[in-house]
C-alpha cells in the first residue's frame, strides 16, 4: 500500500529509519551529527519536531507538518531557510545565495522556477525525510570513509492524531527507546533524544515536549515547561510499576516474552508499562488516534484498500492507550 498522508491541514507523522541490514553504525559522533541535522532539515523544511531519538542503528523523530498549500514562505523567509540549509558553499549546493538572492528578487522566470523548486522540497513528511537521510549519508560516508546506501529500506511512518493523547503516548514511545534497549535506566540520561536534550535546557526540545502534552507552545514557556514536565514524567518514568524480573530486563520494563503473552490473551498492561515494551504499532500502524479520527483518513484514502475492507478503525491491543486505535492491525506474530 503506498504510503498515506494528510492532504489540506496539519498533520503529525511518527517516521522511523533504520541503518542498513540493522548494523550497529552509529557512534557518540555520527549520532549528535543525526540530532543537529534533524533540527537543520527540520527548519529548512517548515516542520515542528515535537519528539525524536537517535539509536545506534536507527531514528524515530515525531513532526508536525503544516500543510504546504496554505503555508505562507515570503522570499526573505525562504532565503533564511535556504542560508540554514546551506550555510556555506559545497559542492552539494545548487547555488550560491547570492544568485538565488539575485534571482528572486528580480522577479523572472528563473526566479520563479527556484521558488517553486524549493517551496516543493518544504512542508512535506517524504521531503524532510529525504533530505535528512541524504545529507547524513554523504556526512557520514565522508567521516568514515565508507561506500553505499546507509540505510535499508524506505522510513516507515504513521499517522498520528495531533491530539494529546496520541501526541503523549507516542513521544513518550520514542524517548524510552534507550530504555527499552538497556542502555539507561532513566530516559533523562539519553543525550540523543528530545527528553535528555529538554532536561539539558534546550528550549527547542521542550517546546516539542511541551507541544505533546498541551502546552501553549513558545508562550508563557517557563511555566509550560515545568508543567509539561511533570505531566510527561508520568509516561516516561512509570510512576508505580512494579520492576520487571528476569535476564536483561530494566526497572519498570515489561520483557518482551510476557507482553506477547499478554496480547494473545487480550490483557490489558498500564500505558506507562506498555511504552516499555517494543510495540510495531508505532511505526506500523499506518494511523494513530481516535476512532473517528482514523475513520476519517480512512475515507479519504478509501481507494488504496482492498473491496473486502469494510471498516476502518482497530482497537490497539495490549493496554487501554487512552482510548487510541489503528487503521492497521497487526499479526501477533509481530508483536514484541
Amino acid at each position: 500500500m503506498r504510503r498515506l498522508k494528510v492532504r489540506g491541514r496539519t498533520a503529525v507523522y511518527h517516521c522511523m529509519s533504520r541503518a542498513v541490514n540493522a548494523e550497529m553504525l552509529f557512534d557518540s559522533g555520527g549520532k549528535e551529527q543525526l540530532r543537529r541535522m534533524i533540527w537543520q532539515v527540520a527548519d529548512f523544511s517548515g516542520v515542528q519536531v515535537i519528539s525524536y531519538c537517535v539509536m545506534t542503528n536507527h531514528f524515530h523523530v515525531l513532526v508536525r507538518v503544516p500543510d504546504g498549500e496554505h503555508a505562507q514562505v515570503d522570499d526573505r523567509e525562504l532565503l533564511r531557510r535556504y542560508r540554514v540549509l546551506y550555510p556555506r558553499p559545497t559542492k552539494y549546493q545548487a547555488m550560491r545565495l547570492e544568485v538565488l538572492e539575485h534571482q528572486l528578487a528580480e522577479g523572472g522566470e528563473e526566479g520563479e522556477r527556484q521558488r517553486r523548486r524549493l517551496l516543493a522540497r518544504m512542508h512535506d513528511v517524504s521531503n524532510y525525510m529525504k533530505t535528512l537521510k541524504q545529507r547524513f549519508s554523504i556526512w557520514y560516508n565522508h567521516r568514515y570513509n565508507r561506500v553505499g546506501t546507509l540505510w535499508s529500506e524506505r522510513f516507515k511512518s504513521a499517522i498520528v492524531e495531533g491530539k494529546v493523547a496520541a501526541l503523549q503516548i507516542v513521544s513518550g514511545y520514542i524517548d524510552l527507546n534507550p530504555v527499552r534497549a538497556g542502555i539507561v535506566d532513566d530516559p533523562k540520561d539519553y543525550r540523543w533524544s528530545s527528553y535528555g536534550e529538554a532536561v539539558a535546557g534546550s528550549l527547542r526540545a521542550q517546546s516539542g515536549l511541551i507541544a505533546a502534552v498541551g502546552g501553549k507552545t513558545f508562550r508563557s514557556f517557563r511555566s509550560d515547561w515545568k508543567a509539561a514536565q511533570r505531566e510527561y514524567r508520568l509516561y516516561l518514568y512509570c510512576k508505580g510499576v512494579t520492576p520487571a524480573s528476569g535476564k536483561g530486563s530494566r526497572a519498570g520494563s515489561l520483557p518482551e516474552s510476557a507482553w506477547r503473552r499478554e496480547m494473545e490473551r487480550g490483557g490489558r498492561i498500564p500505558v506507562p508499562q506498555a511504552l516499555r515494551c517494543r510495540v510495531r504499532y508505532f511505526t506500523d500502524g499506518a494511523v494513530i488516534g481516535s476512532k473517528q479520527y482514523v475513520t476519517e483518513v480512512y475515507s479519504t484514502h478509501r481507494g488504496l484498500f482492498g473491496t473486502r475492507r469494510k471498516t476502518a478503525s482497530r482497537r490497539m491491543k495490549g493496554s487501554d492507550w487512552d482510548g487510541l486505535w489503528v487503521l492497521r492491525d497487526l499479526r501477533r506474530e509481530v508483536f514484541g
